[in-house]
């Protein structure tokens, strides 16, 4: 066995611990997770300020702002602040059709940023709560009484919502719709160790406390709900996940999308990761510091080591075939003989073996995930498409990420927005 091919057989071995480990976590715990499907009453209703950044959101932000209007809280304690972050389409006049709610406040600054439209929201705060919506995602109707429940633990500081994907109309965003349903078991699953590392944009609910004391929305590689998360983690701050707080999001429609979206993500991963490198292996910081952010990093690794193995396998056959060819000619090289390529190149059935117990564990989690959003682990065809697109596509948004990630290049919020806009138009 080569060297490359045993450190394949150690991150294929951690990447099914790191399943297998839920999966015990989710067994330990399934009672405790909470799914309400009838409207509910709270004891108290807090005032809760959501903020909606947006730039050049025309044909969403209307949408987004609506859900957040037909919430079921009372209007006299949910307030609306929602800035325009120097759109160069008509979101600006959108947005002004809403200053007839009293609940309602629209600004407009110049560009600079989502985090710099954040903390231009809290610096006129003025209620106990406050969350984020993205202006292309849309809330159920029960969400934030759901996930004030979760508050009335006086340790919470952050809770976090179950984000799916809006009404998926090709195998793109249906390969995303599965990839969330898991994601919503994993955030969970991390709930329950105390290791959650992301507050995602959409409707995450913070006590105004956290920003008071912890400071503002920082840049963070573009990915500021990742950093205040980490930031709240290393001061020892609670964040919950509240799995029946349902948000829908527009997720990208083609893979050109879906690639230069995950490798923001990654990068910022990447870069939060290295930004925040004093956590790792520290006892006090918990899971954090040896589950979470390990976990991360070992499935990058992971999938760039598997890149790596194919392709040097598939280079070695090549060149074997070439030699073969000028020695004893094509006809002699093929006669007899058909082309034999076992799975993913390995010239053995043990990390076969491994991988089919790993991609089963995946489908499981997928599966529970799925339940705890529909009520049913419903198989469908875009359980498929994720396996098969996310193989294809991932390894090289991660090694771009990687690539990235060391020469310090990223891509802005609004890049990416005018790059999605750009191809709108063409």
């Amino acid at each position: 066995m080569t060297i490359l091919s045993g450190i394949i057989y150690v991150f294929t071995f951690l990447s099914l611990y790191v399943q297998v480990f839920f999966l015990l976590t989710f067994f330990e715990n399934k009672r405790k997770i909470l799914v309400r499907k009838a409207p509910i009453e709270l004891k108290e209703y807090p005032d809760v300020t959501i903020i909606v950044p947006c730039y050049n959101e025309s044909k969403t932000i209307g949408g987004t702002i609506k859900s957040l209007l037909s919430l079921d809280y009372p209007k006299e304690n949910l307030h609306l602040i929602v800035v325009d972050d120097g759109s160069k389409d008509n979101t600006w006049e959108v947005i002004q059709e809403f200053t007839k709610y009293p609940n309602v406040k629209v600004f407009h600054k110049e560009n600079g940023g989502k985090y710099t439209a954040l903390n231009f929201a809290l610096e006129r705060l003025e209620t106990p709560f406050v969350g984020c919506l993205d202006s292309d995602s849309f809330v159920d109707s029960q969400a934030l009484k759901r996930i004030m429940t979760y508050f009335e633990d006086k340790e919470t500081m952050a809770v976090a919502p179950s984000i799916i994907v809006d009404k998926p109309k090709n195998i793109i965003q249906g390969a995303q719709k599965a990839e969330y349903d898991m994601a919503v078991y994993n955030k969970k699953m991390l709930a329950f160790l105390g290791g959650i590392h992301v507050t995602p944009g959409p409707f995450s609910i913070f006590r105004k406390k956290v920003f008071d004391e912890l400071g503002p929305y920082r840049h963070a590689h573009n990915t500021e709900d990742q950093e205040i998360a980490l930031r709240m983690q290393e001061h020892h701050y609670k964040i919950e996940h509240c799995p029946d707080a349902y948000v829908y999001t527009v997720a990208p429609n083609t893979v050109k999308k879906l690639y230069r979206q995950r490798q923001r993500w990654i990068y910022g991963f990447l870069r939060n990761a290295m930004d925040y490198k004093r956590l790792l292996f520290k006892k006090e910081f918990g899971t954090i510091a040896f589950f979470t952010i390990p976990s991360g990093l070992v499935s990058v690794a992971s999938v760039i080591f598997l890149l790596i193995m194919l392709a040097t396998n598939l280079i070695n056959f090549i060149i074997k075939k070439v030699v073969q060819i000028k020695t004893i000619g094509v006809e002699n090289t093929f006669s007899g003989h058909t082309l034999n390529f076992d799975l993913f190149f390995f010239d053995t059935k043990t990390i076969i073996f491994i991988s089919v117990i790993l991609y089963t564990a995946v489908v499981t989690s997928l599966l529970i995930g799925r339940t705890i959003v529909e009520g049913k682990p419903r198989i469908s065809f875009d359980i498929f498409y994720f396996m098969i697109i996310y193989s294809i596509v991932a390894p090289f948004w991660i090694m771009k990420a990687i690539i990235n990630a060391i020469r310090s290049k990223e891509a802005s919020w609004t890049q990416e927005i005018d790059k999605r806009d750009a191809g709108m138009v063409k």
